[in-house]
């Protein structure tokens, strides 16, 4: 296990009272777990703005597949990037519309590159990049 580091921090009464009610709702036992993941949230944060570092994702799009063209355009992009598209998922919702979730992996840069373009694709109703990493970097 690693050495485990104590530090004080000066905060605000009603901050801190809105912090404990934050994670009282979300369910940590404590308040140095909660702030460890906010550490972690920031450092992800980090390598993906960075762009250079290995990381993982997912890209959410909503489409209607009777938009001409859409879903081969959609089908040809994905062949495209086959090595940074490790998974895909679709979803009819309804008569009309799909929910495709592509699980991706590589240069943060390189995923940012490939979400803008997925997302920006002319009939794409809505489209979301979700960042996460590989956790190499996280201890």
């Amino acid at each position: 296990m690693a050495f485990i580091t104590r530090f004080g921090v000066s905060i605000e009464e009603s901050l801190l009272k809105n912090f404990d009610h934050l994670i009282s709702r979300k369910g940590y036992q404590n308040r140095s777990e909660a702030i460890r993941d906010l550490i972690r949230e920031s450092l992800v944060q980090e390598e993906w703005e960075e762009g250079k570092k290995e990381t993982i994702g997912t890209i959410a799009i909503v489409y209607s597949h009777h938009t001409r063209e859409l879903s081969r355009t959609l089908m040809d992009m994905q062949h495209r990037y086959y090595q940074s598209i490790l998974s895909s998922l679709h979803i009819h919702l309804d008569e009309h519309n799909c929910l495709e979730v592509l699980v991706v992996k590589g240069r943060g840069a390189e995923i940012k590159k490939i979400s803008d373009r997925l997302i920006g694709t002319k009939g794409v109703k809505y489209g979301k990049l979700s960042l996460t990493t590989t956790g190499k970097n996280l201890k």
